[in-house]
């Protein structure tokens, strides 16, 4: 039986599916940095987004950190209450 990585190893040398890969860690590295900026321009640390969102500082952290290495999409309710709590709101734009 191949191990996990065996199996990722293998599937990344398919083609397109290493493009697609690095396609959704642009499209979650460009959210973080959304996510980042919200919390920046409201002058908001972890602690008071996590206040607001009625959490723990710990959360935050680790809401920003998967985002960060992909290994956790956040849901949507979770992304919507972040922002409000930064004074913003979520919009979507599709091309």
């Amino acid at each position: 039986m191949k191990s996990h990585d065996q199996i990722v190893k293998t599937l990344m040398r398919r083609p397109g599916v290493s493009a697609e890969v690095l396609r959704i860690e642009r499209e979650e590295a460009d959210l973080l940095d959304a996510l980042l900026k919200a919390r920046q321009e409201a002058g908001l640390s972890q602690a008071d987004v996590a206040q607001r969102m009625g959490t723990h500082a710990p959360a935050i952290a680790r809401l920003e950190r998967s985002l960060a290495t992909g290994k956790h999409s956040p849901s949507i309710s979770t992304l919507r209450k972040y922002l409000h709590a930064c004074g913003k709101q979520l919009q979507w734009h599709i091309s």
